[in-house]
């Protein structure tokens, strides 16, 4: 199973942010658009596992507040002059790292790391070639993105609304030639 840990996004936020993914499209047509069902805040990605249960049973140990998250501004991935991906700013309350803190104290003993660096959560929109930050061998920077990068420096800057996560999950994900596939397999509540 391929799974990961992650927070959902309210039903008012993820139709203006599909609204607002909708008439960006019209700018870039040549790029693979994040389809709005899929939209979520990536806590930790664990991978390919058979640790199913043992998963599970660490995550119910996590007892922590709820979170505070605010979808504002956008940006590109590696970088606005040669963009690969194109994503939504997510700002967090002090409760968001903790929460992605414990989730990689309770499942590193099950061998799962966290990613180095800071915890800088994002919403991805759209993605071009190969779809990492990073360009693989033969792989140009998205025509589409730099016409979108453009049209947004003539708008303001975006702000989608704040919500409260009150329970986070987790998700398995299966990729299909048609994008990939999550599937809630169990929720955890955060309560204050």
């Amino acid at each position: 199973m391929r799974l990961f840990i992650a927070l959902d996004i309210d039903p008012a936020i993820r139709e203006r942010i599909a609204a607002f993914r909708d008439q960006m499209r019209l700018a870039a047509p040549d790029v693979r658009w994040v389809s709005p069902e899929t939209f979520h805040v990536t806590l930790q990605f664990l991978g390919e596992t058979k640790k199913l249960d043992e998963i599970q049973h660490v995550l119910h140990q996590v007892k922590l507040a709820p979170v505070q998250i605010a979808f504002r501004g956008i940006g590109f991935f590696p970088n606005p002059i040669r963009p690969r991906v194109f994503w939504i700013g997510i700002e967090g309350d002090e409760n968001l790292q903790k929460l992605v803190g414990e989730l990689g104290r309770v499942t590193l003993p099950l061998g799962f790391e966290r990613e180095a660096g800071p915890y800088t959560p994002h919403l991805t929109l759209a993605r071009s070639g190969s779809g990492r930050p990073r360009p693989v061998p033969g792989e140009h920077a998205a025509l589409g993105l730099q016409r979108l990068r453009a049209k947004l420096e003539t708008l303001p800057s975006p702000d989608f609304g704040t919500m409260t996560a009150r329970e986070f999950y987790l998700y398995e994900s299966k990729l299909s030639p048609s994008g990939a596939q999550y599937t809630k397999l169990s929720s955890y509540a955060l309560q204050p």
